[in-house]
């Protein structure tokens, strides 16, 4: 008994946090043709409400883990909830408008996100993403050095690092297409897909580049090779941008398709707010006081 009575003065600071999760526990009656496994006061829980809870797949040891981890978080969640009540003026412990408020909310966002789920149009053109790229130039100013590149990471004794230190700089198709075959048998790790814009930030995360002015940097290297106590960095960087300058349109293109897509998912629900209201209006089912 003392163990019970340590416990539920462990929790009871705990009353206002858990008082509406702890809702979902409710009080019931001891009924004599269920098994009991646990008890708060005049509160009980029945083994078979456990094991409605209970995930399929658990057998053996497991379900039983299952049904006792259960009764301990159900008699803690009724030890906070009794206090609670005790401790809250009936005022405070009227929460019926909080819980309408809230049935309200989950309603309509399920109404809401079947709508969308049958209605909205997802397919974004690139005439569209690129009209919308051109009219809003100001929404798409850079806030981070960006960067076209290849790189090429290597242990020290790796082998061809002369044809390497050519390859990687080279133009040619034939050298390209044997830079790639090198760095799928010989690199630790590689990027090879210049034509994509990359964070400059996150390729100081792979090469142990070291500066102070990220723009400076960028400004006065092209060829960058770094050694460290295991590895050989190569890299090439093929072009880039400043940060507060203008977002290319490429980077940006995944940005733009999920605007254009949550506007008409905003359209979509205004549409349907007014259409429900004017017929509810046109029905004589509204009326305002005035």
């Amino acid at each position: 008994m003392q163990h019970n009575k340590s416990l539920f003065w462990v929790y009871s600071g705990m009353a206002l946090l858990l008082l509406f999760s702890g809702c979902k526990f409710f009080k019931k009656k001891k009924n004599q043709d269920g098994e009991v496994l646990a008890r708060v006061y005049d509160s009980y829980l029945y083994l078979d409400e456990v094991i409605e809870q209970m995930p399929e797949r658990l057998h053996g040891k497991d379900s039983t883990a299952f049904v006792q981890n259960y009764a301990n978080n159900w008699v803690r969640q009724q030890a906070v909830l009794l206090h609670a009540e005790k401790n809250l003026t009936e005022d405070q412990k009227d929460m019926e408008y909080e819980l309408e408020s809230y049935r309200n909310a989950l309603i309509t966002y399920a109404f809401e996100k079947a709508l969308v789920n049958q209605r909205l149009d997802t397919a974004v053109s690139d005439a569209e993403i690129e009209a919308y790229y051109n009219k809003n130039p100001q929404n798409f100013e850079l806030k981070d050095n960006i960067i076209k590149v290849i790189y090429i990471k290597v242990k020290k004794n790796a082998p061809k690092v002369n044809k390497l230190k050519e390859w990687y700089k080279s133009e040619k198709t034939a050298d390209r297409a044997a830079l790639e075959e090198y760095c799928h048998q010989f690199a630790e790790n590689f990027f090879l897909d210049e034509g994509s814009w990359l964070l400059f930030d996150d390729l100081l995360k792979e090469i142990p580049i070291e500066t102070y002015d990220k723009e400076q940097y960028l400004k006065n290297n092209r060829f960058i090779e770094l050694t460290d106590s295991d590895y050989l960095y190569f890299v090439n960087i093929k072009g880039f941008k400043i940060k507060d300058s203008l977002s290319p349109l490429s980077f940006e293109r995944e940005n733009i398709r999920n605007i254009i897509r949550n506007k008409r998912k905003l359209t979509l629900i205004q549409d349907m707010q007014k259409e429900v209201y004017e017929e509810a209006l046109n029905k004589g089912e509204i009326e305002v006081k005035k």
